[in-house]
């Protein structure tokens, strides 16, 4: 077994592996950028190596500066996680040249597995089944145009270097097809450097199910069951279960027993996942990935198994310490991804100090931030990973849901109240479940709660207006409150309380739950139902200054201007686009928040601009 292990990653997963090191008495090292530098997975590593900028392209992506990490502290081996360099043949090549081991699969794997086209060619001879498609690239307009009508519509176009959704086009009838190809080959040379497409059936509504394996040296391969991931928005999951619903144990046996066999014939080495789509009862494979998943604690908590520690063990070259017939499925466990993404505006990032930020205690939570630290535009916006087991699907639906309720964080929005809403939503609880699940049910699942605001939130906005004015506060008011006092009846009145800078007629429950924390001078935090609202009793100054009264259409955060649609002079219509940003891995469109003429654009396409700065003004018509 290894002495010193480099992880070459950063927050949750970097912890989780550093967590699974030290219960195995393996020191790390932990790589870091500038922007990292008092990260916490930093502080918990055993020794820490700054290896470049914030951006990832000159740190955590940085192979040079990674090989100088481990000569310098020592490092035997390096655990790439996921993300970053985790699939990344070149490199596993290249900390082999330096006599480092690489804990993930033979490089070979990982680069077959990355060309999506060889990838299904290659599981395709092993014996897995795969989605009808083209057998190749697709060359030419006529070739495309061939295929879909072998294929038949409609039909899915994908780029063959890609993943996470981009590059990735449905063309529903022959009139869609030439613009899907083109605009599906333009996004994927943007984000992979490679125009390569293919064509597949476009299967309308599939469940996402993948299947967790792991082979060791000896030839011993396993699977540890499979995972529903169907609740996805943009191709990027949402949340993710273990076991499936719609998975009874002889078709698991079934499907497992095709996935290890194909796995022992290849030869592959380490943890895997085989992805599908189901739909009818047949599986199609999609992809592998060739590393740890997002949502491999699902399993985790299923099984009892750490999936981190058999990667260890079977790097240095031990055997798996269980056989197939000596796995077993405990109860479910359902995972939701917390993000700093405000649901309500589009999911569009939110970057900034972690003020505030409280986890919920009666989950699983992997997280890698903590309060006083700070979500970075540099990277992704992951905050956390809630993970809820249970005896049974509803008792795991209804924990998570109620702890993605009790999440706080401030002032960096967070999606938490979507994902509850997503977990306690009558179908996901009946398991009606595809990949279009939640763009069928969006504006429900978006709703932001209405809260009750408690007493004790007026009494902390009095306490603070009066310490703002200089005066001595109420003996009177304390931190219960005795807002609608009356002897023999309920407490309760009404206020104006600003709701996120809107007013509202609130009324004043003494009993009502919910977390306040507080603000700024003035200003008090609520928590309730997964989301924080900031409240006030008399309106900010500005509290109106934003795109609804005057026009002005900042940037919700630092970026880049990609598109550029508005003129000085110009009319637009309520929700027209005006500009698109790209930040953290997205692009974000800016519309119109009323009709009226354009009468500014203070940037051009190109522009690096900071958040909070004005983009374009209109005047209302």
């Amino acid at each position: 077994m290894f002495d010193k292990i480099l992880i070459a990653n950063r927050g949750e997963i970097a912890l989780r592996i550093h967590r699974a090191c030290k219960e195995m008495g393996i020191s790390t090292v932990a790589v870091h950028s500038e922007a990292d530098t008092s990260a916490m997975h930093v502080r918990l590593a055993d020794e820490s190596v700054c290896i470049g900028p914030a951006p990832a392209s000159k740190s955590y992506l940085n192979i040079p500066s990674i090989i100088a990490a481990c000569e310098i502290t020592g490092a035997q081996a390096v655990h790439p996680g996921y993300g970053f360099l985790s699939e990344n043949a070149r490199f596993a090549e290249i900390v082999a040249a330096h006599g480092y081991t690489f804990i993930g699969p033979k490089p070979e794997h990982i680069r077959v597995m990355g060309d999506k086209i060889a990838a299904k060619a290659a599981v395709k001879a092993a014996g897995i089944p795969v989605v009808p498609g083209s057998e190749g690239a697709l060359q030419t307009e006529a070739e495309a145009f061939a295929a879909a009508e072998e294929i038949g519509f409609p039909v899915l176009i994908k780029a063959a270097a890609g993943g996470g959704g981009r590059g990735m086009k449905v063309a529903r009838t022959r009139e869609d097809l030439a613009e899907a190809v083109a605009t599906a080959k333009g996004e994927a040379k943007a984000a992979f450097g490679d125009d390569a497409v293919y064509m597949e059936r476009y299967l309308s509504t599939p469940r996402h199910i993948e299947l967790q394996i792991i082979a060791d040296a000896f030839g011993n391969v396993c699977h540890l069951g499979e995972r529903d991931c169907s609740l996805q928005r943009r191709h990027q999951k949402v949340l993710e279960e273990a076991p499936s619903p719609a998975i009874d144990a002889p078709t698991r046996a079934r499907i497992g027993k095709v996935v290890v066999d194909a796995i022992k014939a290849i030869g592959y080495l380490g943890v895997g996942t085989i992805e599908f789509l189901y739909e009818n009862g047949e599986f199609f494979f999609i992809e592998m990935n060739t590393r740890l998943q997002v949502e491999h604690p699902v399993t985790e908590a299923i099984t009892g198994q750490d999936l981190v520690e058999w990667q260890l063990r079977v790097a240095s070259g031990e055997a798996l310490p269980l056989t197939q017939d000596q796995l077993k499925i405990d109860g479910h466990a359902i995972e939701a991804r917390l993000y700093a993404e405000d649901p309500a505006t589009g999911f569009l990032p939110s970057t900034g100090p972690l003020t505030y930020f409280r986890m919920p205690s009666e989950v699983r939570v992997d997280a890698g931030v903590e309060q006083g630290g700070e979500i970075s535009p540099f990277y992704d916006p992951m905050i956390a990973k809630l993970i809820a087991h249970g005896a049974t699907r509803d008792e795991a639906a209804h924990r998570l849901a109620q702890a993605c309720r009790e999440v706080e964080v401030w002032p960096v929005k967070a999606n938490a109240y979507f994902l509850a809403n997503c977990a306690s939503h009558p179908d996901f609880l009946a398991a009606m479940l595809d990949t279009d699940f939640i763009n069928a049910r969006l504006e429900s699942l978006i709703a932001k709660p209405t809260p009750s605001v408690p007493a004790a939130a007026v009494a902390a906005l009095g306490r603070l207006e009066s310490q703002a004015a200089g005066e001595a506060c109420s003996p009177w008011v304390s931190d219960v409150g005795t807002v609608g006092f009356r002897l023999n009846r309920p407490a309760r009145s009404t206020a104006t309380v600003f709701v996120d800078g809107s007013p509202a007629e609130a009324a004043i429950d003494p009993m009502a739950s919910g977390g306040v924390d507080l603000g700024g001078p003035g200003e008090a935090v609520l928590f309730a139902d997964g989301t924080a609202f900031s409240l006030t009793l008399r309106p900010k100054a500005g509290a109106h200054a934003g795109a609804e009264s005057d026009g002005s259409i900042r940037s919700p955060m630092p970026g880049k201007i990609v598109t550029l649609a508005a003129q000085v002079g110009a009319s637009v219509a309520r929700g027209a686009p005006l500009v698109t940003l790209e930040a953290m891995k997205m692009e974000h469109a800016l519309t119109a928040p009323f009709d009226g003429t354009v009468a500014e654009v203070a940037v051009k396409v190109g522009d690096q601009v900071s958040e909070g700065v004005t983009l374009i003004r209109l005047e209302p018509a």
